[in-house]
């Protein structure tokens, strides 16, 4: 049964709207069980098995068309529903983080020791989208329109760059519209921007030997890896300001009497333009090589993954706002809201105030600092924007305050709100022909002419094994 706030909803949509929202809320049980289960799941990038599955499951259940294990990674699909144009696509996720395991309760508290967790809601990601689709196909066949709706499962968002592939295999060629979204600690719809990435495992290879007995025998990989660190460091007084470098060493040695024969190191390097990031990277690159002529070391390395930065389309993300204004903002209960204070009292200080859950944003350009595959899909084909209040105001992403509100109702409330935005613009973009040529004609607008892509990544396959 639909509530007061939805019939008042329904009161101010166009005749068919109305069904939308009542269909969402209908099944938001069901759709819940599907997030819940991945939540549970909390499956690391292109080892997603189940998660995938269940996905696939509740879509060929729905009538959907599916291709599985697209450009060459078992876990990625495409499903779709209808024929004919224009093709609207939307995005699942559904890939977890290392390291976050952790309970729905408002203290650090992991499920399984060290083990991973939904900490960028991931799986709201793709069960919201999951709603959405199935939704609009409804609305498809009750019309009758001429229309496809596809759900792209799409692996590895986390640093495995799973859309890059599906990109580069010309997955999304035919598409005229891609609606996306992602958890958040607000409503929002504001078109904005994301940093392009690229990031490499760098492998140094010395000698072994006693650290004490014949030490001048010995090169080591570490101090190679060091000594490269320190360069990348000194870099930093010398790179553009809106640039971000980071690395994790993965491999350093042993035991300290060893001169460690082989050390590895991590990196990402970011840049808000996809033209300048080659530059900074290749210059990482050669400090890699310095380090390694300098300790008489062997390097090599391989690159894991590479995004461009997001093109934002404002002629779609507007259509998305006016959606999420008319569905509106997130409704604590008041357990959801002891919850959420409790929660609140682990955050410092905040930006955000509790009760912003319930509020929209306003509309205005946004530049972000984090990285997403989602950029190469939006230089393709024209893409939305769109976050809703899936965590406690003020949390950020990869914590495990996200985790914990992700697995109870604060984080299904706030997909709920996504799944009928999304479902209700994939309507819109269905029967408003004007709409999907004013996006294409932003998209080409903003990239510029003669634009020809090439991935960051290259001709690499995909790093089915990153994660293991």
């Amino acid at each position: 049964m639909i509530g007061f706030l939805a019939l008042l909803l329904c009161a101010g949509m166009a005749h068919g709207e109305e069904d939308v929202v009542a269909a969402v809320d209908a099944r938001a049980g069901e759709f819940a069980a599907v997030a819940q289960a991945i939540w549970e799941h909390a499956e690391l990038g292109y080892l997603e098995e189940r998660s995938s599955a269940l996905l696939q499951e509740h879509l060929a259940a729905a009538g959907f068309r599916i291709e599985r294990g697209v450009a060459g990674i078992p876990t990625a699909f495409v499903a779709e529903y209808g024929q004919g144009e224009p093709v609207v696509a939307l995005l699942a996720e559904f890939d977890a983080l290392p390291g976050l395991s952790q309970q729905a309760v408002a203290y650090r508290a992991p499920r399984v020791a060290e083990g991973a967790g939904h900490a960028c809601g991931h799986h709201l990601f793709g069960a919201g989208s999951l709603a959405a689709v199935i939704v609009a196909a409804e609305w498809l066949q009750r019309e009758g329109v001429a229309g496809t709706i596809r759900l792209y499962g799409t692996p590895a968002e986390e640093g495995g760059s799973g859309k890059v592939y599906m990109v580069r295999a010309g997955l999304f060629d035919d598409v005229d519209a891609v609606l996306n979204w992602h958890p958040a600690d607000r409503n929002t719809a504001s078109p904005r921007t994301t940093l392009a990435n690229k990031s490499a495992k760098f492998r140094f290879r010395g000698v072994a030997t006693h650290a004490a007995m014949a030490p001048e025998r010995g090169r080591s990989a570490l101090d190679a890896v060091e000594a490269m660190n320190h360069m990348v460091n000194l870099m930093r007084e010398h790179v553009p300001q809106d640039a971000r470098i980071h690395y994790v060493i993965t491999r350093g040695g042993a035991a300290p009497n060893i001169v460690p024969e082989f050390a590895e190191v991590f990196y990402y390097v970011r840049h808000p333009d996809a033209n300048i990031l080659p530059e900074l990277w290749d210059r990482v690159v050669k400090a890699a090589e310095g380090a390694a002529l300098g300790t008489g070391t062997r390097m090599e390395y391989e690159v894991i993954h590479g995004n461009y930065n997001k093109l934002p389309n404002t002629a779609l993300s507007q259509r998305v706002y006016e959606h999420l204004q008319r569905v509106g903002g997130v409704i604590y209960n008041d357990d959801e809201r002891a919850f959420a204070e409790e929660i609140r009292a682990t955050l410092g200080r905040t930006r955000l105030a509790l009760g912003s859950e319930a509020e929209i944003q306003p509309f205005a350009a946004k530049d972000s600092k984090g990285s997403t595959d989602v950029g190469d899909v939006s230089w393709m084909v024209p893409t939305s924007d769109l976050g809703t209040a899936t965590w406690v105001p003020g949390t950020a992403a990869h914590s495990w305050q996200a985790v914990a509100v992700g697995g109870m109702g604060i984080g299904i409330k706030g997909m709920v709100v996504a799944a009928k935005v999304l479902a209700l613009t994939a309507v819109d973009l269905f029967a408003d022909a004007a709409l999907v040529a004013a996006a294409r004609a932003e998209l080409e607008q903003r990239r510029g002419e003669g634009f020809a892509y090439a991935p960051l990544l290259g001709d690499r396959e995909p790093p089915l094994d990153y994660r293991k």
